[in-house]
């Protein structure tokens, strides 16, 4: 491919208002890239210095800073803090809520999120309009199918890490719903053989593990945060929170209620306990109710065309031959 062909082709391509789209598409990226990065190396203001170190207090927040470790990504994207996180209050809990039932606990989660979908946005969006101006200088390209280049990409990078965040949420607590009535048998033997529901939670944490990750996960954390001195009833209440299943808040409410009327701890985790085992088989039944009407399109699809072939196609090629003179 010769340049002396191909610019003239670009010049001519420009000139067109497709053309003229594309380059103000791709002048506005620019801006954009432009103005985070002034807003990132603007100077913070002296007076906002003063009130935050008046608003946290500087002796704990030094102290904090000394025994944190350093992570320089996590440094670099404190910076587009204001960008990238949202600033209403309730919007950045809801968010925050988001990551921890996918999983994803750290500080920063919410931060890392919203930079990576912009990041992967913005860069298929370049790639997009790229691979369109070649197009355009080496063929004849539609507008339909330049806008389709330029968008698609850009619409996956953009909402491709919020479909994997929901899928990873609903995956999680798919799983926490399916460990749990096994979690809760555990913890009525611990119970039972004499352990306090402290150890009998972090007994339960150690011994799912290996089949249910998640659900360990959660109830470690619980055991730890009461090891802490933490309240048991809002230490319980978090975990529902965090697990997002209703199962648990159920088996949260059981155990709060218990803990406030006096109630024997074991006769509710056996009757809980029992409970759950019947909501695990009715969940199997379901599953298995719904599973002939899901086969039905694909036993039809895979079955009935090679039948009618094998049963119509001799008596098919037979009439068509006879009407062909033999």
């Amino acid at each position: 491919m010769d340049i002396a062909t191909v610019l003239p082709a670009i010049m001519a391509g420009l000139t067109e208002p497709l053309g003229l789209i594309v380059v103000s598409g791709v002048l506005g990226v620019v801006l954009v890239l432009l103005s985070i990065l002034i807003f990132a190396n603007r100077r913070p203001d002296p007076l906002d210095k003063l009130r935050d170190a008046a608003r946290k207090g500087p002796t704990t927040d030094e102290a904090q800073t000394r025994l944190r470790t350093k992570n320089n990504a996590a440094e670099k994207l404190e910076r587009y803090a204001t960008f990238l996180e949202p600033q209403d209050a309730e919007e950045m809990s809801s968010a925050r809520l988001k990551m921890m039932q996918a999983g994803y606990r750290s500080k920063t989660a919410v931060r890392t999120f919203h930079a990576l979908q912009f990041a992967l946005g913005m860069g298929l969006l370049v790639v997009g309009v790229l691979v369109s101006v070649i197009n355009s200088a080496t063929s004849e390209v539609s507008t339909t199918k330049m806008l389709l280049t330029v968008l698609v990409p850009a619409i996956l990078g953009y909402y491709g890490p919020k479909y994997w965040l929901e899928r990873r949420r609903q995956s999680r607590q798919e799983e926490i719903t399916n460990g749990f009535p096994d979690a809760l048998d555990l913890m009525l033997v611990c119970v039972e053989a004499g352990q306090s529901l402290d150890q009998s939670i972090l007994r339960v944490s150690q011994e799912t593990r290996a089949g249910y990750p998640a659900l360990a996960e959660e109830f470690g954390i619980v055991g730890q945060e009461v090891k802490a001195g933490k309240d048991r009833v809002s230490v319980l209440k978090d975990m529902a929170e965090r697990a997002g299943v209703n199962d648990v808040a159920s088996f949260v409410t059981v155990l709060v209620q218990s803990a406030t009327f006096g109630t024997s701890i074991a006769d509710a985790l056996r009757v809980y306990a029992a409970e759950m085992r019947d909501k695990r088989v009715m969940r199997a039944e379901e599953k298995a109710n719904v599973l002939p009407t899901k086969l039905t399109l694909g036993t039809m699809l895979l079955t009935v065309p090679p039948l009618l072939i094998i049963l119509i196609g001799p008596s098919v090629y037979g009439i068509y031959t006879s009407l062909n003179g033999g």
